[in-house]
């Protein structure tokens, strides 16, 4: 699974790369590869390999103190992380999101069909899993379930991320696991609104049409300067990760958009409660 780790070093080796003005070709002749293991290291589709990596600065001219710390920090990247003894319920393509996940300073999101994972009740959860596994085990089902709590500890760190979620109503209106699941769940939303590092907000139908009506996605940003802001979609079987500039900027400007037909931030909760009374 591709860490945030391993994808600033990827980054990192394609600047000394540049700085260096050494070709793909090149620095492909001095691994004894093709140029798409270089493209792919550089990605971080693929692990870092200590005596590639070695190789690869010595070519670029980097100087041997600076060689060892980079080595030392392929090591750490090459540590799983915590998500990693889930990797038996967690497809590859979504553990990088997790790894995203956990080193964004700032994530932001619309959702159109259910409540964020950061903000989902264990009931919620379940009841959504079971769905989307309806012939998986019950075993399997917890484990999910278990995964998806874990997550959620993100949000009681004293550096806690930001997060920014818009809901569509639809989200409200479509019950989940019966009326007494969905109350907790609007409490759980109450709840986290208190934070301080989250902002909830409610996309209401007579808002009318939407620039995000096309799917959800969630943007992250970070504080690591080499990582720019990545966007998340996904679909049915997979996943797609945007960190081209005119990318983000776009996906940024409809989130911004969407902000501003929302119901306001303040008045959101008084939205909450009032659709809470109905079921």
């Amino acid at each position: 699974m591709a860490t945030v780790g391993r994808i600033v070093l990827g980054l990192r080796l394609r600047d000394l790369r540049e700085k260096a003005g050494c070709s793909y070709e090149e620095a492909a002749r001095a691994l004894s590869v093709n140029t798409a293991t270089v493209r792919r290291m550089e990605k971080a589709e693929v692990g870092l390999k200590p005596l590639f990596v070695e190789k690869l600065l010595e070519t670029y001219g980097v100087e041997r103190p600076e060689i060892d710390a980079f080595l030392t920090l392929v090591e750490e990247s090459r540590k799983p992380g915590w998500w990693h003894r889930f990797r038996d319920v967690l497809p590859d393509w979504f553990g990088l999101y997790v790894s995203l996940e956990g080193a964004a300073n700032l994530i932001r999101g619309y959702e159109p069909h259910c409540v964020p994972g950061l903000l989902q009740t264990e009931d919620y959860a379940r009841a959504l899993l079971r769905t989307g596994f309806p012939n998986a085990p019950d075993e399997e089902i917890e484990r999910r379930v278990a995964l998806r709590m874990g997550r959620q500890r993100l949000l009681e760190k004293t550096d806690a991320p930001r997060l920014w979620a818009v809901m569509d109503e639809t989200v409200l209106r479509r019950t989940v696991g019966g009326p007494e699941v969905m109350r907790a769940q609007v409490d759980r939303l109450l709840e986290a609104m208190e934070l301080p590092n989250v902002t909830l907000q409610v996309l209401p139908f007579d808002a009318g049409p939407h620039p995000g009506m096309f799917g959800p996605f969630q943007l992250f940003r970070f504080d690591i300067p080499e990582l720019p802001d990545i966007v998340y979609t996904e679909s049915l079987t997979g996943a797609v990760y945007l960190d081209e500039r005119p990318d983000t900027a776009a996906y940024l400007e409809v989130l911004d958009r969407m902000g501003a037909q929302a119901v306001s931030v303040r008045r959101t909760g008084e939205f909450l409660g009032a659709i809470r009374k109905e079921f």
